[in-house]
Order: C-alpha cells, then sequence, then structure tokens
C-alpha cells in the first residue's frame, strides 16, 4: 500500500490539508486504490513541539514514503530565530535538500471562469498554459552565508555545478518534448558568471533535443514578458531564487496565488505543495483557498502514482465547481457564492460525486 507522509505544517496548513485529503479520499474510494496516510510535524509547529523545524521521526518517514504531501510552514512568530533554525530553512529547504527534490514544477493555466479574476487584461491571460521548472537545491539559498564586523557586511554566495545544472536542465528539455516542444531557459548571462555557465550547458545540450524550439532570456526580461505577452511560454527552466520570484509572478496569471499546485521531484519521489505561504493573517478563520492543495493532490496521483483519471478526475471537479460559479474570497466574484475553506473542500467532493 503506498505510503504518503502528510505535513499539514503552521499556519493556513492546518486547514487546507484536510481539505486535500477529503478530496482524495472521495477520488480513491471511488476507484479502489487504497492509500496509507500519515501526519508528522514540520516548520514551526515542529519547533514549538519538537525544539527543531525538521524533527528526525519527520525526515526519516519522509524518506520512507512513496510522496510527501505538504501544507505550508513559517509565520512572523519564528522570524527572531536564527536563520538556518527557522521553520524555512531548517524545515522545508532542508527536507528538499535531504530528499535530493531538485525539480520544482509549477503549472500555470488560465481557467476560462477565471478570467475576470486576473489582475491583468483578459486578451493578455486567455491562452496562458506554461509550466515552470525551478531547480531547488542549489544556488543562493544554499550557498555559503554569513556577516562580517568589520567592515559590517552581509554575504550570500552562489554556487552551480554542472551536475546540478544538467540535471534540471534535462529535465524540461523532457517535458518541453511532452508538450509544445518550446524550452525558454531564464538566467543573467550579461552579469553572472554563474548564468553565462548556466546558458552554456543549456546550448551543449540542445542539440540532443532537436524537437524542442531553445530559446535564452535574462530574468529581467522574463519578469516583462510574463505579463506582457504571457502565452509566448511553453516550458520556462531556471535557477533557484530567479524561479522563486518568477514562480509568483506568473501565479497571478491563473487569478491567484491560491489555485498554483506545485511539485518538487527527484526521480520518483515527490514533495506535493501549494505555492503559496502560511498566511497567519487568515489562519484559523476558514478563508484559505484550499483549491492549490487539492490540485497539488492531483498532480502527485498523476506525477508518482500514474493514477492519471484519478487526478484528472479532482482538476475537473475543481474546473467544476468554479464553473458553477463558486470561490473562495482570494478569488473575488459574487458574494453570495464565496465560500469557505471547508465548504470548498465539501463543494469538490460534491463535484467528484
Amino acid at each position: 500500500m503506498p505510503k504518503i507522509a502528510v505535513l499539514p505544517g503552521d499556519g493556513i496548513g492546518q486547514e487546507i490539508i484536510p481539505e486535500a485529503l477529503k478530496v482524495l479520499d472521495a477520488v480513491l474510494k471511488n476507484s479502489g486504490e487504497q492509500f496509507q496516510f500519515q501526519e508528522y510535524l514540520i516548520g514551526g509547529a515542529a519547533i514549538d513541539a519538537r525544539g527543531k523545524a525538521l524533527p528526525e521521526d519527520t525526515l526519516a518517514a519522509c524518506k520512507e514514503a512513496d510522496a510527501v504531501l505538504l501544507g505550508a510552514i513559517g509565520g512572523p512568530k519564528w522570524d527572531t530565530l536564527p536563520a538556518q533554525e527557522r521553520p524555512e530553512l531548517g524545515g522545508l529547504l532542508a527536507l528538499r535538500k535531504e530528499l535530493e527534490l531538485y525539480a520544482n514544477i509549477r503549472p500555470i493555466k488560465m481557467m476560462p471562469s477565471l478570467i475576470s479574476s486576473s489582475a491583468l487584461k483578459e486578451e493578455i491571460v486567455r491562452n496562458v498554459d506554461m509550466v515552470v521548472i525551478r531547480e531547488l537545491t542549489g544556488g543562493l539559498y544554499f550557498g555559503e552565508k554569513g556577516r562580517k564586523e568589520h567592515p559590517k557586511a552581509a554575504y550570500d554566495v552562489l554556487v552551480y555545478t554542472e551536475e546540478e545544472i544538467r540535471r534540471i536542465v534535462e529535465f524540461a528539455f523532457v517535458l518541453a518534448g511532452q508538450r509544445r516542444k518550446k524550452l525558454c531557459s531564464v538566467d543573467k548571462a550579461n552579469v553572472l558568471e554563474s548564468s553565462r555557465f548556466w546558458r552554456e550547458i543549456v546550448l551543449d545540450l540542445a542539440p540532443q533535443y532537436p524537437e524542442v524550439e531553445v530559446s535564452q532570456m535574462y530574468v529581467d526580461n522574463a519578469a516583462m514578458q510574463l505579463v506582457r505577452y504571457p502565452e509566448q511560454f511553453d516550458v520556462i527552466v531556471t535557477e533557484n531564487m530567479f524561479g522563486d520570484i518568477l514562480t509568483d509572478l506568473a501565479s497571478m496569471l491563473g487569478g491567484s496565488i491560491g489555485m498554483l499546485a506545485s511539485a518538487s521531484m527527484s526521480g520518483k519521489k515527490g514533495l506535493y505543495e501549494p505555492a503559496h505561504g502560511s498566511a497567519p493573517d487568515i489562519a484559523g478563520q476558514n478563508k484559505a483557498n484550499p483549491l492549490a492543495t487539492i490540485l497539488s493532490a492531483a498532480m502527485m496521483l498523476k506525477w508518482t502514482f500514474g493514477l492519471n483519471k484519478e487526478g484528472q478526475l479532482i482538476e475537473d471537479a475543481v474546473t467544476k465547481v468554479l464553473d458553477q460559479g463558486y470561490r473562495t474570497a482570494d478569488l473575488g466574484g459574487d458574494p453570495g457564492r464565496i465560500l469557505g475553506t471547508r465548504q470548498m473542500g465539501d463543494a469538490v467532493v460534491d463535484a467528484l460525486r
């Protein structure tokens, strides 16, 4: 029986994960598939209960599990801790590194019923359908960092090995070959040596994938193009920090970051999580949008377990609920059809039936 390590985490993570589990239970019950779900602590909740953001039993369970389903972590409560002990670095980034989850996949597709929720004009976002591939275990976030006293200074070192770049770029080429066969590599090669190295490797790999059209774009231009003409993109591949920024920007093309599912992969092992944060300002108020988490669960069924039918059923149920005009507060819409977190989960389950 497949094992899923469930990590609700902090803030709204405690509210959105139960809704995803509720939807998974409904679709798996109908299909006859059986999964084993077990919850573990991570992030601020783990710091409070166990003294560290990634307890040993959580890490061991994630390594043993077939997949990991994560809610959200962090919050101002733990911001005064040293950086390496905070929920983000000591919890999530440490888990990604330990599981070697080097490829972050974020699909962004405009659902017709959400066009009015986008901050951009309809003609700009109508045909958006892209995937951003972000390198996840190297670069600035994992390089040496520290401070100096004389003179006072702070530093973060950006390092990429050839292997780290090759494996993420190869991953992106393969995915592009399965889609519209267009790959855009985003870097800052006019300034950064690491980006020049990145670009050299992309060009070296390109002849192995002759069916894929390859382009290169500086990150500042890519940010502009995402809001100017986003439908030009099919698959984007980029390094860790640029990917962190661009995926949040791109999330608004789909109406709200509350709709953005994601997967972090290493071979068959996957960690699935919504792209948004823990939103402590609305935690416990039944206001959070659970759809990104529910769609992340659908990705898990497809990407790790090959249950394409069941994953598609979840995606179709989400689309049906939105087509009926139901929304969470972040999506706007008819005030009479705004649902709370639990009610939106119930609506998706009803649509599955």
